[in-house]
């Protein structure tokens, strides 16, 4: 009996340290997403189906909720057990793509689990945080040389790989950006990072022709999308048509042109944030980049406010995964950035996606109710 009060007010304690700002801001950008989802496809279903995707992404949002739920009653310590055969499952699941995934769009990205078609690459981004993070602990101030450094890009490089070969570079490129940002707070010497990086430059060159001619099409529109407006250019002048068109104050949730009528290409995925700049203005799509900025902020902090360097291990590869994909996603329905296909966290549809972000929330959670021990 005893035992059952302990881990009750235990439970209770903890409670009290929830970050209510994360969990309000994660809940507005879902709703405001649900909205907007819904008003992006209404038009293209069938009347009986018009709410399909918005029915199925708000399914997955509440049981994505039950799941950080339960979370929140492990220590997320409990993750360092499991950070190897995560790993291993990882390396599997990318495998496993490469033989029996569906392919789409022209990649092989999803494996059909009966009505879902699950992306093992989205999930493939949290476990990599989770399995960076024990190792880089592990490291704990033993980023000095490049024997040290070596083992990191070779750990990080076989997913990366595996991610790119389905062919998947706005992915890949997120693996890039969790590790830097982990392995720049694990300690890297700020020489060696440069290195890196002007490495990383030198090869550019190089790299260009291992890239698929649709990638280098990309590349080449997001220069001058009129070189190909009828192709692969059509997406960034329709995103930003329909941006630019929104003004102000926007044409209203279910009235814009581009996304009602079909103009605007996978308008409720990658391309969400462009209706919400037709249909909500500039307002609207200020405030939706305020509340990511408030989101990111609290990532930060909880980083910063980790009892140990696991923790901030994790709350740093967490952060850096939502402001890529935040810049990124933002940038290419501007125009500043190439397309990549990178979706927009809790807001594009996809319930892979939203899984893995909300669940990322839910560490988040986690790791700022115990940045302090518990005192009865």
């Amino acid at each position: 009996m005893e035992g059952k009060w302990v881990e009750k007010m235990l439970n209770r304690r903890l409670l009290k340290n929830l970050d209510v700002v994360l969990i309000g801001v994660t809940v507005l950008l879902i709703l405001i997403s649900l909205v907007v989802i819904a008003s992006a496809t209404h038009a293209n279903l069938s009347s009986e189906n018009r709410y399909l995707y918005v029915q199925r992404q708000g399914l997955f949002a509440v049981i994505n909720l039950l799941i950080i739920a339960a979370m929140l009653n492990f220590d997320y310590k409990t993750l360092e057990r499991f950070a190897g055969p995560l790993y291993i499952i990882n390396v599997v699941m990318l495998l496993a793509v490469m033989f029996v995934g569906q392919s789409a769009l022209g990649a092989q990205r999803w494996i059909q689990l009966g009505p879902i078609s699950l992306q093992p690459s989205e999930f493939s981004k949290l476990i990599m945080i989770i399995a960076l993070a024990y190792l880089l602990d592990k490291k704990s101030s033993h980023l000095d040389t490049w024997r040290d450094i070596i083992p990191i890009f070779l750990f990080v490089g076989i997913p990366f790989l595996l991610v790119l070969k389905q062919p998947d570079l706005g992915t890949s490129l997120v693996f890039l950006a969790i590790m830097f940002g982990m392995i720049y707070i694990a300690g890297i010497r700020t020489k060696h990072l440069m290195m890196i990086f002007g490495a990383g430059l030198a090869i550019m060159p190089v790299f260009w022709h291992f890239l698929k001619d649709y990638q280098k099409q990309r590349l080449t529109v997001f220069i001058d999308p009129n070189v190909d407006p009828l192709g692969s250019g059509y997406h960034i002048i329709q995103s930003k048509i329909a941006i630019g068109s929104g003004m102000l104050f926007g044409k209203g949730l279910f009235a814009g042109t581009q996304s009602q009528l079909n103009f605007l290409p996978e308008n409720h995925t990658d391309f969400i944030f462009a209706v919400i700049g037709e249909e909500l203005g500039f307002a609207g799509a200020f405030v939706v980049l305020l509340l990511y900025l408030i989101l990111l902020y609290r990532g930060v902090k909880i980083a910063d406010a980790a009892k140990d360097n696991f923790g901030t291990l994790l709350a740093t590869g967490i952060t850096s995964m939502l402001t890529f994909h935040v810049l990124v996603n933002v940038g290419m329905t501007t125009g500043i950035m190439p397309v990549t296909g990178i979706p927009l966290p809790l807001m594009s549809y996809g319930v892979s996606a939203l899984t893995t972000n909300m669940m990322s929330i839910g560490i988040l959670l986690n790791i700022y109710m115990r940045r302090q021990k518990i005192m009865f």
